[in-house]
């Protein structure tokens, strides 16, 4: 069995395929399970009603960095009213989250502003994070060694070998997503390695071109066997494992 842990099929804004055909072709490629993610509050919420339409499907809380306009205020309105779905039972994470300085126009005390409330949030709420980093690795560490999170997962690690095993020693693992099937990036140990695909987005070999689909996770899987030097059954049986216990699904 093998489990997408961050997708956005739940996204109509950016996710054109109809969810009965993307979970019925997901599960034709043993993938029995996905997490949808959250964006920003509205998205969260949506993240949420279809996770409650579907036995398979479980969701994220999140804000990503690049949404976020400064407004104080509206953030802790949006907290406060997000209260009630934040114990919904099928809620396993706080994300995405993070810092993003890749595009020019970036604010980082707004991103850092943010970022500091969410981590605030996971930390009462004793959920594990998925992080969205980007470029911003030197600003992120300070900040995450603030707080005392449970186990949590950098989303789509792209960085250097240097940040990989920063996260690495702080018990942190990595997400890994087509974007291995066709760019040279350092990767943590398999036992430290969860699978996602960020459907729409970064859709592995042979498929690059099309809409990223969560039983595109098989491919991920058997790139990673090639890579690690073992088979695709054991990568499942590891990866399975360790989102299992991550996100207590």
């Amino acid at each position: 069995m093998l489990i997408d842990t961050h997708c956005h099929i739940h996204d109509k804004g950016c996710y054109d395929l109809p969810p009965d055909e993307v979970l019925a072709h997901m599960h034709e490629n043993g993938v029995e399970k996905c997490i949808v993610i959250g964006t920003d509050p509205t998205d969260s919420k949506n993240a949420c009603l279809f996770a409650s339409e579907h036995s398979e499907v479980w969701w994220t809380y999140g804000y990503h960095p690049n949404d976020f306009d400064g407004d104080k205020i509206k953030l802790e309105k949006d907290l406060i009213a997000a209260k009630e779905i934040l114990h919904d039972k099928r809620l396993v994470a706080i994300g995405e989250i993070g810092l993003d300085y890749h595009f020019d126009g970036y604010n980082k005390d707004f991103q850092i502003y943010l970022l500091e409330n969410m981590l605030q949030l996971a930390q009462d709420l004793k959920l594990p994070v998925s992080f969205h980093i980007r470029d911003a690795f030197t600003d992120f560490w300070p900040i995450f060694d603030n707080f005392h999170l449970v186990p949590s997962v950098l989303h789509s690690f792209s960085d250097n070998e240097q940040h990989l095993q920063e996260g690495l020693k702080r018990g942190l693992y990595t997400g890994v997503n087509g974007l291995s099937t066709f760019a040279q990036i350092p990767h943590a140990p398999l036992d430290r390695t969860i699978l996602e695909t960020d459907a729409p987005f970064l859709t592995p070999k042979p498929f690059r071109g099309t809409i990223n689909k969560p039983g595109y996770v098989k491919n991920i899987a058997e790139w990673a066997a090639e890579y690690y030097g073992v088979t695709v059954a054991e990568v499942a049986r590891v990866t399975t494992a360790t989102a299992e216990q991550l996100f207590k699904i």
